[in-house]
């Protein structure tokens, strides 16, 4: 995962909210937004999607109640074992459904997101974006971020 420098601040430590996916989303680089059929929002690099708000689907449900998850939030992985270590993770949020089998997704629910610090969502949102971006752009982006991250580190 990649790491902004300076986001340990309060800010960066505080619960995950849902604001929080939409606005680091829209600061990463050649994003567009578009709008599924129930006008949820799809953020996009390249024409790729890297986060998206699904509908409610009958794949995922509350097991007690039986009732479709209404806040489910996809986030693009780069790869398998990525996709593993988070939904393996007890102590993270992060879930899949038979449906996904093959897919390099994870799913979270909004109302779990605070269990995420806004940092760990920052560094979700990045991976995703970096997953689905192109390589040129990836490239200039890590460039850029890594450096900085690499001189925050030098001046400790």
């Amino acid at each position: 995962m990649v790491a902004e420098a300076g986001d340990m601040s309060d800010l960066g430590s505080r619960p995950a909210r849902v604001e929080d996916v939409h606005e680091l989303a829209l600061a990463m680089p050649h994003v567009s937004v578009t709008h599924g059929p129930s006008e949820n929002p799809v953020y996009q690099v390249g024409g790729k999607s890297f986060i998206f708000f699904r509908t409610p689907r009958p794949d995922a449900v509350d097991p007690e109640a039986g009732e479709r998850y209404e806040d489910v939030i996809v986030f693009w992985v780069s790869s398998e074992a990525e996709k593993q270590a988070l939904v393996q993770d007890p102590a993270l949020p992060f879930f899949t459904t038979p449906h996904f089998n093959g897919h390099l997704s994870v799913l979270v629910r909004a109302s779990r997101l605070g269990e995420l610090t806004r940092q760990e969502l920052a560094e979700q949102v990045q991976d995703a974006w970096l997953s689905r971006a192109s390589a040129r752009r990836a490239k200039a982006w890590l460039s850029t971020h890594l450096t900085d991250s690499a001189d925050a580190d030098d001046a400790t």
